[in-house]
């Protein structure tokens, strides 16, 4: 993965790569499946961030999905999870490519990351959104962290990055009813900074983007990391495995077993708290 070259019109794997001056735009390029993430697609968009990290030419970052969603969250019909990473790197790999979106995005790479939500953002993809620094988002995408839902607990730095963003109450809130923000809601709840028309999405991305080309790209460089260093009230990769352990801990018990049936079963589930 660290050694892996992306380049101009590339696609790797299932992640389509587009630079236009100074902006490189990673897509989740697996629209049939709403951009689920498979294990190709989460470590293919890990790897896509990381070179752009240390592409000099590249100032700014964006990501978005492709078709009518940004990401439907893990793909529930993959097989056994892999990693590309080297057995020495087993140290991070015990959180898995779910806090690798997050320790990517915000310490490994200091060029502003911009999100482009076109679509569903659920679970994990919600993870990945909220992971980058800044949001435009489509007036018709669906926001919604799921976990309660499939007896889960937040992972993907969703403890993190969602009371930093909304404020502790409201994130509980969001996250307890399992909320679900339209983009209107997603701006007024502090989940994004703008809200445009779906068919805009795309060319207000890339004209945001490019706006910030205007500025020295070492000024925005230094600019995210002393954000991002003040930010870090917690050590994050303490508190990524925290949420691992966590839902391990849920997704383990009768409980959540009952919720993923009821879900598939379109059913609600009856909780015995075991």
């Amino acid at each position: 993965m660290g050694s892996s070259k992306i380049r101009e019109g590339e696609t790797m794997s299932i992640v389509a790569i587009k630079d236009a001056g100074h902006v490189r735009t990673i897509t989740l390029n697996r629209p049939e499946k709403k951009n689920a993430l498979s294990d190709d697609l989460a470590w293919g968009v890990v790897a896509a961030v990381e070179e752009a990290a240390k592409n000099d030419n590249v100032w700014v970052v964006a990501i978005t999905g492709s078709g009518d969603s940004f990401c439907a969250g893990l793909d529930l019909s993959g097989g056994e999870r892999t990693s590309p990473l080297p057995p020495q790197s087993a140290q991070l790999d015990d959180i898995r490519w779910v806090g690798q979106f997050l320790l990517t995005i915000r310490k490994r790479c200091d060029k502003p990351v911009v999100g482009g939500i076109n679509g569903v953002a659920v679970g994990a993809g919600l993870g990945l959104a909220m992971a980058t620094d800044v949001r435009i988002v489509a007036r018709g995408a669906r926001l919604m962290a799921g976990y309660t839902r499939i007896g889960g607990s937040p992972d993907a730095g969703l403890t993190i990055t969602l009371p930093q963003a909304m404020g502790y109450e409201r994130a509980m809130r969001f996250m307890m009813e399992n909320r679900t923000a339209n983009g209107e809601e997603a701006v007024a709840w502090g989940m994004a900074g703008e809200v445009v028309d779906d068919a805009k999405l795309a060319a207000r991305l890339a004209e945001y983007c490019e706006s910030l080309c205007q500025w020295s790209p070492i000024t925005l460089r230094l600019l995210k990391r002393g954000m991002v260093k003040a930010l870090e009230t917690t050590d994050m990769e303490q508190q990524l495995r925290y949420e691992v352990s966590n839902i391990r801990m849920a997704f383990a018990s009768d409980d959540a077993k009952e919720a993923r049936k009821a879900f598939f079963e379109k059913r609600k589930p009856v909780f015995k708290g075991s």
